[in-house]
């Protein structure tokens, strides 16, 4: 069974959907309405911006959505998914590319997702930080024994997680978890603590622009971060969406569910491949490959 996969924050480059827009009409046009949605143009910060404008998180969050959605888009009758699943913002994509959502609502709720994070950031500065070689119930005991706000944030791989929180509690966090025999406790350079209870007006605030949007039953199952398992219920999926935000992502998870279901060939939608690198540390046996206009 042939599952898509689609990128979150942190995938973006420099010249990312050039090739798309220079070789496709669909993908022109589709491009060309994002910068009348969005009221800047946000393909001249995606073809010729420097990897410094594209961090601007109103840029990063858009542009990494319209990279996956319009490829998936220009992939036509070739794109046939079994399932889906997005890492954090890529399930917005997800959704999309699986029929759940326009791409106008897509893409206008990814906008305001951005700002609204940027914005809880700006309320009270934390920050993020990936661990590597402990076991998650580790992670968990340590950030629930640390003072202040930490809590697991993102399960990305067995022995790979991000925690996020208050800075304090985070560098707190980052020395136990050291002593504990964690082979790296680094801060990442993030705006703030996504996926924790910090983003809490965030998820206020697009809770009510996910209520007024219309969603549709998707073409097919989507694996959602917070539950982890595949959802087809709208009311389901919008729930799933607006808890997203201060849950953790529960990628891991999401793939060793989507394998139990019958999926044995990952294919990433978006820039890079990170994606893949994680399913096959899930995985090993696992198929992985990038999907490509020419598919």
């Amino acid at each position: 069974m042939n599952a898509y996969i689609f990128p979150g924050q942190g995938a973006q480059f420099s010249g990312m959907g050039l090739d798309l827009y220079e070789n496709s009409p669909l993908a022109q046009e589709l491009f060309e309405k994002a910068n009348t949605i969005l009221g800047f143009p946000i393909t001249d910060i995606m073809f010729e911006g420097s990897a410094e404008d594209l961090k601007e998180t109103k840029v990063t969050q858009p542009a990494i959505f319209l990279h996956s959605v319009i490829l998936a888009k220009t992939l036509g009758d070739n794109f046939k998914p079994d399932m889906v699943a997005g890492h954090s913002l890529g399930e917005f994509s997800a959704l999309v590319a699986a029929g759940a959502l326009t791409f106008e609502d897509g893409l206008k709720l990814v906008s305001q997702r951005a700002l609204a994070m940027q914005k809880a950031c700006e309320i009270q500065p934390s920050t993020m930080a990936a661990v590597l070689g402990l076991e998650d119930d580790v992670v968990e005991k340590i950030c629930a024994t640390t003072d202040g706000v930490v809590v697991a944030a993102n399960y990305n791989c067995p022995g790979q997680l991000v925690i996020s929180g208050e800075i304090d509690a985070v560098n707190r966090a980052c020395e136990a978890l050291k002593e504990e025999g964690a082979r790296r406790a680094l801060v990442l350079p993030v705006g703030g603590a996504f996926h924790s209870p910090m983003m809490e007006p965030a998820r206020e605030e697009l809770a009510a622009a996910i209520e007024n949007t219309t969603f549709s039953k998707p073409n097919c199952p989507i694996y959602q971060n917070v539950t982890a398992s595949a959802v087809t219920d709208e009311n389901e999926i919008k729930a799933n969406l607006i808890s997203q935000l201060t849950a953790p992502v529960r990628w891991t998870q999401s793939v060793q569910q989507m394998i139990a279901d019958g999926a044995t060939h990952f294919t990433e939608v978006g820039p890079g491949k990170v994606l893949q690198g994680l399913v096959k540390k899930i995985h090993r046996e696992a198929e992985t490959a990038s999907a490509t206009l020419e598919a």
